[in-house]
């Protein structure tokens, strides 16, 4: 049975038009989602008092649905500082800058140690792990930060996430959505996860590198504060307390993986780990080269990093907002003004669309992939695996084929657009640690990944 479209569908269809409009046009899209906000709950609720402080309730949601994100970017920012300050930074990466020489190098190196890290641990604390030792030496051998973020997200919210081989979180939604084993969905997301991947990474590569020689992208570290002392005082620690910590600080974090692995730690929880850890290193390194002043100089670099994370996360709150209307946040901040038979906005329209389209293995294939990257737009990717799932054991049933090919093709769209790689709140993470702008970023993976998704889409064809 189908759903029925209401004016709230279709004003929050022709609101994700503006959006992506104005983030292509380069322009700032913050106006057009709290427009997009008011009108949905004035639609919604009829009261002009309640759609107003809609507005207020929607920022508070994203902002407490993205304060573990703020958080986790702040303190590893303030331990960075601390690092930068003191000169450890520069003696934990020599050792790397020997081994990575060429932007080319850089790229690839850090891409697949994501991945591999992402795996086992999920993108989050994989981005906090490299990122602050990596970005240094890629930045160093003439590969720009924004490359760097792209390599990390490809690779970790991209590929890692997508197929998700070893903790096995989206594969078991869609399985179980789908009524299919875990390790036949599994097995056939292994030709589409490294089609989407290669294709992908490898656009973005030569994207990358006709940006630089075109001289499009700068090679140096975008600096957010620009007020911010980050030269290095070589008087706080000695040559041989440097070295201490910059063994200290790797083996830290390597217990933190090992700690992961045994604890079985995935998500949140590793996240957690990992800025715990953080604040610990912070404390330490502040007492150790501030002495008498280590306590003020600890609360100034904490105040520091949350100055940044506040101030990278200022532009994406807005538009968080709006597309948390979409799915469950609807009902957290308007109340129940849905239709009965609704299952939020953004799987109302996934099941629309499944039930307006002409069946055969070509539609299917297409339909999935549109169904996955329209629910991926809440920037969660998981929340609309499970619709993608559902959809994909209807859509087999009536072509008589497929099931485990669909499957696994809507969780690839649904995780690529919105675990990481487009949609810019999601995104956030690597685009903090590395210092650059999250909606530049979200653009420049957009061509790639849209390349990627068509031809993954036509192998799924042949392979259904």
């Amino acid at each position: 049975m189908g759903i029925e479209l209401v004016a709230l569908h279709w004003i929050y269809i022709l609101f994700i038009v503006l959006i992506i409009g104005f983030m292509i046009a380069r322009r700032d899209t913050t106006l057009v989602c709290i427009i997009g906000i008011f009108t949905i709950a004035l639609t919604a609720t009829g009261s002009l008092p309640a759609s107003v402080s809609g507005i207020f309730g929607s920022f508070i949601y994203a902002i407490t649905e993205l304060l573990p994100t703020i958080v986790v970017i702040s303190l590893i920012v303030a331990m960075s500082r601390v690092l930068t300050k003191t000169g450890i930074n520069d003696v934990m990466i020599s050792p790397f800058a020997r081994l990575i020489r060429t932007p080319g190098l850089a790229y690839w190196t850090i891409g697949i140690l994501m991945m591999l890290i992402s795996w086992f641990f999920w993108p989050s604390p994989a981005v906090a792990l490299l990122g602050a030792v990596l970005l240094p030496v890629a930045v160093r051998v003439g590969l720009p930060a924004l490359g760097v973020a792209i390599a990390m997200n490809l690779f970790g919210h991209g590929i890692a996430l997508s197929g998700d081989f070893i903790i096995q979180a989206a594969p078991k939604l869609t399985a179980d959505a789908a009524s299919l084993p875990v390790g036949e969905v599994i097995s056939a997301s292994v030709p589409l996860v490294f089609t989407m991947g290669l294709v992908t990474t490898v656009t973005a590569f030569f994207l990358l590198k006709r940006d630089m020689k075109l001289g499009r992208l700068s090679t140096k570290v975008v600096e957010t504060e620009k007020d911010h002392d980050t030269k290095v005082d070589h008087s706080l620690l000695s040559s041989g307390q440097k070295k201490f910590f910059a063994l200290l600080i790797p083996v830290a974090f390597i217990l933190d993986v090992a700690a992961m692995s045994i604890l079985n730690l995935q998500g949140g929880d590793a996240t957690a780990l990992v800025g715990g850890t953080s604040i610990f290193i912070l404390i330490l390194l502040s007492l150790a080269a501030h002495s008498h002043r280590g306590l003020e100089k600890t609360t100034a670099y904490l105040i520091d990093g949350f100055q940044f994370g506040f101030k990278v996360f200022g532009p994406v709150i807005p538009i968080a907002a709006f597309f948390y209307l979409g799915d469950s946040g609807f009902i957290k901040i308007l109340g129940e003004h849905l239709p009965a038979e609704s299952q939020g906005i953004v799987n109302d329209l996934g099941i629309a669309l499944a039930h307006t389209v002409p069946l055969s293995k070509e539609i299917a294939a297409i339909t999935l992939t549109s169904i996955g990257a329209i629910t991926g737009l809440d920037g969660s990717g998981f929340s609309g695996i499970s619709l993608a799932g559902s959809v994909a054991h209807l859509f087999s049933e009536a072509i008589g084929s497929g099931a485990a090919t669909l499957t696994a093709l809507g969780q690839i769209a649904a995780i690529w657009v919105g675990g990481g790689t487009i949609v810019p709140w999601a995104l956030i993470p690597a685009a903090a640690i590395c210092n650059v702008d999250p909606f530049e970023l979200a653009r420049k993976n957009l061509l790639p990944v849209a390349i990627g998704l068509v031809v993954t889409t036509i192998v799924a064809m042949f392979l259904m």
